[in-house]
């Protein structure tokens, strides 16, 4: 990653820069707002920013790139230009306007900014839904024994695929972070400690064991996908 992409800024969301731009002016031009989104995310070059108190963090260890939460802030400065139910689809189900080819979609991105978002997809994404698929399998085993009042299915899940405690495995990734300990935690450091969980879990698993929790958790996506689209005919 360039210089650039390192940068981190602490505008409010009203502050302007070459891509928010771009994105507003390209809308009003005519263009579709998806494919003015795209292009300006393309030109983005912050890592991080605070806006309004918040911290968006939009590429996690320089590595994995969260392009939805980039569309979320660049969609923000574009209130009243852009369909709210088209917007809301993509912002919180994925759900584009417009139907890309992946080729499509890398070179409106760029290349670069494409394999970051494959980082975030397997080490953030996959790796959420490897955490829900083995607490569903929990849930299953439980009812089926009759110990479903023992709701530790979150911590069950931690021991089956990282072999350790979720408040100790937490704690680590705390204490090489340098961030603090508390009770909570924040959406940010969330996707910061799921990425980090991803390459913990490469680094302490077998090959085979690596297969095939990524396996289930691919398959879990796909019939959450299923349903989704089920739900919505």
């Amino acid at each position: 990653m360039t210089d650039a992409n390192k940068q981190t800024s602490h505008l409010t969301e009203f502050e302007d820069n070459e891509a928010v731009r771009h994105f507003k002016q390209a809308i009003m031009s005519g263009k579709n707002w998806y494919l003015a989104l795209l292009e300006a995310i393309s030109m983005w070059n912050i890592s991080e920013e605070t806006i309004g108190g918040r911290r968006f963090c939009y590429v996690i260890g320089e590595e994995a790139f969260d392009w939805l939460l980039l569309a979320e802030r660049l969609c923000r400065v574009a209130n009243g230009l852009i369909p709210d139910e088209e917007m809301e689809q993509l912002l919180f189900h994925g759900k584009a306007p417009v139907n890309l080819t992946t080729e499509e979609f890398k070179n409106f991105i760029g290349a670069g900014k494409y394999k970051q978002y494959l980082s975030y997809f397997y080490g953030v994404t996959v790796e959420e839904a490897l955490i829900l698929a083995v607490e569903a399998e929990v849930v299953k085993e439980r009812r089926a024994m009759v110990l479903h009042r023992d709701r530790d299915f979150s911590g069950e899940a931690y021991r089956r695929i990282y072999g350790a405690e979720e408040k100790d495995i937490l704690r680590e990734f705390r204490q090489q972070h340098k961030y603090p300990s508390k009770s909570s935690i924040g959406l940010s450091e969330l996707r910061e400690f799921t990425y980090w969980l991803f390459k913990y879990r490469l680094e302490h698993s077998d090959r085979s064991k690596v297969a095939s929790d990524t396996k289930k958790a691919m398959e879990y996506l796909k019939e959450q996908y299923v349903k989704t689209l089920r739900s919505d005919k």
